[in-house]
């Protein structure tokens, strides 16, 4: 669903409790650079999520009030109205937009990805069949990781992958690096962060597994908040401010034309 190209940022009907406030409570986990994380020489939160919902915000007329929370508390707290919004890169999946609706910014997928010193027998996403693979857990690519091996190892007629579930994007990289795992499957944004911040020490692996959308979540019930945050949104991007977040953590690649709303597959 599209965003309505009439209704603007500051024309959108806020709900009184995020107007009285002059506030927007955000959940965020900081631990997944670049789109959050913590600068490692000031301890500053920074990343591309954190650089959108403070534009997102700013064309509400409002402020951000951060509640800093693991992501397995987030779903929770967004439906139980601890939280307003979950400003963490989160995937738009059917299976969520139960009790969650989103606003979708940014194309993302399941990334696989390996060592260089494996780059000669892991090439394409079809070398991962008989490997040991990892994501974490708690994500999708964990499940994503999972079908595809079924699919194109096992009724191919290869050995499947042996999927390993990790305690998180940290974990996994320090798996890969310490020989615990033969490849990996993380998104392409923070890949990308990962072959910038360390140089010839990883490579792609194939084409990504599934392509889909990150969203900033809304309660389902929140639908005017909801709309008021694509409002925002659309105004971030006719500014530039959201093409410049993009920029200047090397994700343009990923970048969205439009705002949409519960677009992801």
């Amino acid at each position: 669903m599209l965003v309505p190209a009439a209704v603007s940022a500051q024309s959108a009907n806020l709900p009184e409790k995020v107007k009285a406030a002059g506030a927007i409570t955000v959940g965020i986990e900081s631990t997944y650079p670049p789109m959050a994380y913590k600068d490692p020489k000031t301890n500053e939160r920074i990343g591309v999520n954190i650089d959108l919902v403070e534009s997102i915000a700013k064309e509400l007329g409002i402020k951000v009030k951060w509640e800093e929370m693991s992501f397995e508390q987030l779903m929770t707290s967004l439906t139980t109205g601890r939280i307003d919004m979950i400003g963490t890169a989160i995937s738009d999946l059917p299976s969520r937009r139960e009790k969650l609706t989103f606003v979708d910014y940014l194309v993302t997928g399941s990334q696989p990805f390996t060592v260089t010193s494996k780059k000669d027998s892991i090439k394409t996403e079809a070398d991962l069949c008989g490997k040991t693979v990892g994501a974490p857990r708690t994500t999708n690519y964990f499940p994503v990781l999972q079908a595809w091996s079924e699919k194109n190892c096992v009724a191919a007629g290869k050995p499947a992958a042996s999927v390993n579930g990790t305690a998180g994007a940290t974990a996994t990289r320090l798996d890969l690096k310490q020989g615990r795992l033969d490849a990996a499957v993380l998104g392409p944004e923070y890949v990308a962060y990962l072959m910038a911040d360390e140089p010839n020490t990883y490579v792609l692996a194939g084409e990504p597994l599934t392509k889909t959308f990150f969203g900033f979540a809304f309660n389902k019930n929140d639908a005017a908040l909801r709309d008021a945050g694509a409002a925002a949104l659309t105004a971030t991007i006719k500014s530039r401010a959201y093409k410049q977040a993009l920029q200047k953590f090397g994700l343009e690649r990923q970048a969205v034309t439009e705002v949409k709303i519960d677009a992801g597959t």
